[in-house]
């Protein structure tokens, strides 16, 4: 696109937005939000932005509800300045495991995020690891979805994994094992869990593979509570792994006590990536994060141009 490339930050994680703009070699824009007394807010964009192909970064984190409207004024604010394409790069989608009405009357919220971004005034979602791929249809816009396999993959082939094994903490999560089995040429196992009734969590009964004396690297999309990685961790126990490792793509680390959990658990090392902005008193020494700032900005470039995007995977 012949239109100059700008790109803005909501206030969710402007560290990530200040690297992407570092590794693109362009300023971040300049950009101010108030909240007045009555919890109303106003954005303003502080520089020219006509006919410019602007790129908002803003992810999902708390206050996610904030967060969520400042993206859509600042979407709002870029069309009324007359940008000429504005593209919402949301590394962790809004309300993304609301995707389907499996209880009785209930919105599929996702949809409505999705629905929400397009009337904003979005012309295009840039995003990662979208809790099932097929949310990608919510959209009436492009939607490009980055994975975090490969950064993730990479940091893991640093390490001696000639005695690992890939581990889904249960069915659900095993198709998407392919890419990191592909990568990392490893096999994979995957844990059986069972419900005993409707309001009991489900609880691991078996194992499909073989984890003795190996080490397990469990694979997820997201890190919420921590409850079922730590769980996962001391099955794998049990049934003989020497050593757990965790990778994810999304920290969301929504417990007070997820640090003390998970330092607690049997668990080496949990290694994310920075879609989320980690409070301090929730990262565990456990936790190692990896920078996908160079992929996104790798995105936007690839966009801006009008080269593919999928190349990147």
């Amino acid at each position: 696109m012949d239109a100059p490339l700008k790109i803005f930050a909501g206030s969710s994680h402007k560290q990530l937005a200040q690297d992407i703009c570092d590794t693109l070699g362009v300023p971040l824009g300049e950009s101010h939000t108030v909240t007045f007394s009555n919890e109303n807010m106003m954005v303003q964009i502080d520089e020219n932005v006509r006919e410019c192909d602007v790129y908002v970064v803003q992810t999902s984190c708390p206050s996610v509800h904030r967060n969520l409207f400042e993206l859509l004024l600042m979407i709002d604010a870029l069309r009324s300045s007359s940008a000429a394409r504005i593209t919402a790069v949301m590394p962790y989608f809004p309300y993304i495991r609301s995707d389907k009405k499996d209880r009785p009357r209930i919105s599929i919220a996702a949809r409505l995020m999705a629905d929400l971004v397009t009337a904003a005034g979005a012309h295009r979602v840039l995003t990662m690891d979208l809790h099932t791929p097929q949310a990608q249809g919510f959209f009436r816009i492009p939607v490009d979805q980055l994975q975090a396999a490969a950064p993730l993959c990479e940091r893991i082939s640093r390490e001696d994994t000639s005695n690992w094994v890939l581990v889904a903490a249960d069915a659900g999560e095993a198709k998407d094992m392919g890419r990191y089995a592909n990568r990392l040429d490893l096999p994979i196992a995957i844990i059986d869990k069972r419900r005993d009734g409707d309001n009991e969590k489900p609880r691991a009964v078996n194992l499909i593979g073989d984890v003795a004396g190996k080490t397990a690297l469990i694979v997820d999309d997201e890190i919420a509570s921590g409850g079922t990685l730590c769980e996962a961790a001391s099955f794998l126990k049990k049934q003989g792994a020497e050593r757990v490792i965790a990778v994810a793509t999304h920290p969301v680390f929504s417990s007070d006590n997820i640090k003390h959990r998970l330092d607690d658990a049997f668990i080496e090392r949990v290694i994310v990536t920075d879609t989320i902005p980690v409070p301090e008193g929730r990262l565990s020494e456990k936790v190692e994060i990896i920078s996908v700032a160079e992929l996104f900005s790798k995105a936007i470039s690839r966009i801006h141009d009008g080269r593919s995007v999928s190349a990147l995977f």
